[in-house]
């Protein structure tokens, strides 16, 4: 818990530590852990939509041997977890402005994740995305996804007010389990996930995928 009150208190924004603080609170230490357990402890692990940063510095700061590359499209909160990161002493994790496609086309990680942002993602650039960590993810790697379900409706309609009172203007799509992993397999991962039971009415779903033996991904977009 000491970890997270540090990366807490790291931004300078009170606005941004009060947010980041519900963050924190929706997935808490406990949901942190088990996500965490499935990344390796050493090696490039890539944060797809990083925002403030504060999940890449929470698992960059567990594992000192890991490398945490954390990439988003807004470079204001770029700058702020580059400060925080800053403050805290992080020097294994890293923060650019820009799409994560846009590492090198050789580069190599062994892990990638993304939490909270699939549903954000129009749907139709959700294949090209996933294909693009296939090809680049190595073989015994792993793409760990935690987002939101389209079921039960009431758990939907609770998470779809809270998205509208974050951002009204920001579109959003809730993906039904089956279709992610159906878009996942195609992609060339196999797929285990599983519901994270929360005493708040989120219907979070966590999303283990890894390389399947002999397939790279598809160039193509994905259906």
């Amino acid at each position: 818990m000491s970890e997270i009150r540090d990366i807490i208190d790291s931004y300078d924004s009170v606005i941004v530590r009060a947010y980041v603080t519900v963050r924190f609170y929706i997935l808490r230490q406990r949901f942190l852990a088990e996500i965490g357990q499935y990344l390796p402890a050493t090696g490039l692990i890539v944060d797809i939509g990083c925002g403030f940063g504060l999940f890449a510095l929470f698992f960059a700061l567990s594992e000192k041997g890991r490398v945490v590359h954390g990439f988003d499209l807004n470079d204001e909160r770029i700058e702020m977890a580059r400060a925080a990161a800053s403050k805290l002493g992080a020097n294994n994790v890293q923060f650019q402005h820009g799409d994560a496609r846009h590492l090198p086309p050789a580069q190599k990680f062994d892990a990638a994740y993304m939490l909270d942002i699939v549903h954000y993602i129009p749907p139709e650039s959700v294949p090209t995305l996933i294909n693009w960590v296939r090809q680049h993810l190595s073989p015994d790697g792993v793409f760990l996804i935690k987002d939101v379900a389209d079921r039960p409706w009431y758990k939907r309609l609770f998470t779809w007010v809270l998205d509208k009172l974050m951002d009204y203007r920001t579109p959003v799509h809730y993906w039904a389990p089956d279709q992610l992993m159906a878009q996942l397999r195609a992609s060339g991962f196999s797929v285990h996930h599983h519901s994270m039971v929360d005493f708040l009415p989120y219907p979070h779903v966590l999303y283990i995928c890894r390389p399947t033996a002999g397939s790279t991904g598809s160039l193509r977009g994905g259906t």
